[in-house]
């Protein structure tokens, strides 16, 4: 004689299957229907588990289980559970990214640096080149004094004072070149609304 077989539903409906060939092949239908019924409705999870009797039970609703039996269970999922993924939150961002600041015409603070950027290293370097002549000037004329030479040594320091002077003549053409590049850009960048602190 086969096993009892007990099923307990929705609703308090109890269902015994006797054992037999016939009443297997009806249990089995029966299951099989109830588990279409659990799939189609929600995917409901069944719960078994074996009496002392030795039946084994099935119920959907966790309180019909005794609690001698609760330890024991093993659930069964009918269809896929869908489940819902929360989109993790976009990482926020290490800082904002300022806004490239630009004058009336567009132009950035990059365009007017580097506009300017040349014109104030010709302008470094001569003045520095300048001064140094000027020195060199000195010198030359101070050895002239308190000193006898001959007239081809007179003549030699002439030269070469008179070149230092030449030289000194080329420092001065690209200091005002300089100064005069860089006023026009400043008075553009005026015109164009830009920040002055771009020029310097």
């Amino acid at each position: 004689m086969g096993r009892e077989v007990i099923f307990s539903v929705k609703g308090g409906t109890t269902i015994h299957i006797m054992g037999g060939i016939v009443m297997k092949i009806i249990g089995a239908g029966i299951l099989f229907l109830l588990l279409v019924l659990f799939s189609i409705s929600n995917a409901a999870v069944i719960y078994k588990w074996v009496d002392k009797n030795g039946s084994v039970n099935f119920t959907d609703d966790l309180n019909k289980v005794p609690p001698e039996y609760r330890d024991q269970i093993q659930m069964e999922e009918t269809g896929d559970v869908e489940k819902t993924q929360t989109p993790s939150p976009a990482p926020a961002s290490v800082g904002k990214t300022e806004a490239v600041r630009r004058d009336a015409l567009g132009m950035s603070e990059d365009y007017w640096r580097d506009r300017v950027r040349p014109w104030k290293e010709q302008l470094k370097q001569a003045e520095e080149d300048y001064n140094n002549t000027n020195i060199k000037i000195d010198d030359a004329i101070e050895v002239f004094k308190g000193r006898f030479y001959s007239h081809t040594q007179y003549n030699l320091k002439r030269v070469e004072v008179e070149r230092l002077m030449a030289e000194r003549g080329t420092y001065e053409v690209k200091m005002k070149e300089a100064n005069e590049m860089l006023a026009k850009i400043a008075k553009e960048a005026e015109e164009a609304k830009a920040d002055p602190a771009w020029l310097k």
